[in-house]
């Protein structure tokens, strides 16, 4: 049953208020370029754009759809055909630019923006007036979002630095006898094996989707190296770090002690999440994003946590380390696309509105551009959490990795760890491989 939230603290209005500070609007970005395209004119006025875009359970739809009616009263010739994103690590996008099939529009990450640059399948907006637009009504703190390391832009963002954490059921740790916090690797392991004697998934984990291992790895990695997987850019880093070797070695202590399911890197999000939701597992890890979900299955027997580390001492002196990085991200532009200026006018206005209704809707903090419209819904107290505890007390948040080799060489391998019969020393071995060949 969904509960009904409590009503704002003081200092989540507070923190609500410095957001909207010297905001311009949520969409008036995409608007401001007033150069219709030849083709658009060409066609009676009308222009049809095809836009690739999350839609897949409540949290994606309620955005996008918010957006797309608010494009209709700003750009009524506009008519948008959705092609609904699907949880498998970009891979069907991919095939679209393998195949010369881009939509105008697509939302994706990073390390996808990188792939689709070299191949030149991703318009690059850095001249473009809806840029100029959008740098300057960001959020300070969030610049990364929408400036790539190699100061170009690729993409506009709707949100600001995500991260990771652990969702825990209260009530299955209450009938099993976990207290909480967790605070050391070693509890968080002796809670799996309570968790599996009595029947539970201690957690999913929906490893089909390798960024999820990487994701719960780095929240390891960050409990010793607050930078997180940016360290191993630092110039002269050939093998991992001690503080790397620790957390693989960690992560693989969990899998010993059965905290994955044998399973688990052939379950997808919708079967990991359904586990979580259905009672079935005790803890599911996944972004902050996940709040409104879990909160509307589970109600108030839902929680989030902070990453354990090998001691309570350090779990006290990293536990706003926050795990995530402010990589490039959003909605971006294909320069195929038929209707290329209006493409980008529209990305832009998507990402705008998508923002607004997530901030003004779902009372999330964490938005890249300003809004002027005030918080409408009342906020789940996991975001309150979010909003009053852990952002004002962050420490440092982890810095984005953007050599893509080393990227995919820790995807990888972290999946592997999810398994039996992958050992950490083979992960060390691979990590120091590439390494050895990206660092020198």
């Amino acid at each position: 049953m969904k509960i009904e939230h409590k009503r704002l603290s003081a200092l989540m209005i507070a923190f609500s208020m410095v957001l909207a500070l010297s905001a311009c609007g949520g969409g008036n970005a995409a608007s401001d370029d007033k150069n219709q395209d030849p083709a658009a004119a060409a066609d009676s006025g009308k222009v049809k754009l095809k836009v690739y875009a999350q839609h897949f359970d409540e949290d994606t739809k309620g955005p996008f759809d918010y957006a797309v009616e608010e494009l209709k009263k700003e750009m009524p010739n506009v008519e948008i055909e959705l092609d609904s994103a699907v949880q498998d690590g970009n891979q069907k996008l991919k095939t679209y630019a393998a195949t010369g099939n881009m939509p105008d529009v697509y939302f994706t990450d990073w390390p996808t923006l990188q792939t689709f640059a070299k191949s030149k399948n991703v318009e690059l907006l850095d001249d473009y007036e809806s840029t100029a637009q959008y740098k300057q009504n960001l959020n300070p703190g969030v610049e990364s979002r929408l400036i790539a390391p190699d100061g170009h832009v690729y993409a506009y963002p709707d949100t600001g630095i995500e991260f990771q954490l652990i969702y825990y059921n209260k009530s299955i740790f209450d009938k099993v006898g976990i207290a909480v916090p967790i605070k050391t690797i070693d509890e968080l392991a002796e809670a799996a094996k309570k968790l599996k004697a009595a029947g539970y998934i201690p957690m999913s984990i929906f490893g089909k989707e390798k960024w999820i291992s990487a994701a719960f790895y780095n929240g390891l990695v960050t409990r010793e190296q607050a930078a997180g997987f940016g360290a191993l850019e630092a110039q002269g880093v050939t093998e991992l770090p001690q503080a790397f070797v620790t957390a693989a070695e960690q992560m693989k202590q969990l899998q010993e002690a059965g905290l994955f399911d044998a399973n688990a890197t052939n379950t997808n999000y919708d079967q990991a999440s359904s586990q979580f939701y259905q009672g079935k597992s005790a803890m599911f890890v996944n972004g902050q994003w996940e709040i409104y979900s879990s909160e509307e299955k589970l109600g108030d027997q839902v929680d989030w946590m902070y990453w354990p580390a090998k001691d309570e001492a350090t779990y006290e002196q990293s536990k706003y380390n926050i795990d995530g990085a402010g990589s490039p991200q959003g909605y971006a532009v294909s320069p195929g696309s038929k209707n290329k200026e209006t493409a980008v006018k529209v990305a832009a206005f998507l990402a705008a509105k998508s923002a607004e209704y997530k901030y003004s809707k779902l009372g999330s903090p964490i938005i890249s551009p300003k809004t002027d419209k005030p918080i409408a819904a009342d906020v789940p107290v996991m975001m309150q959490r979010i909003a009053t505890e852990l952002l004002p007390n962050a420490k440092e948040y982890a810095k984005l990795l953007s050599n893509t080799q080393i990227q995919n060489a820790i995807n990888d391998n972290t999946q592997n760890l999810l398994v039996d019969g992958f050992a950490t020393e083979n992960f060390i071995t691979n990590l120091n491989r590439t390494l050895g060949k990206e660092n020198q």
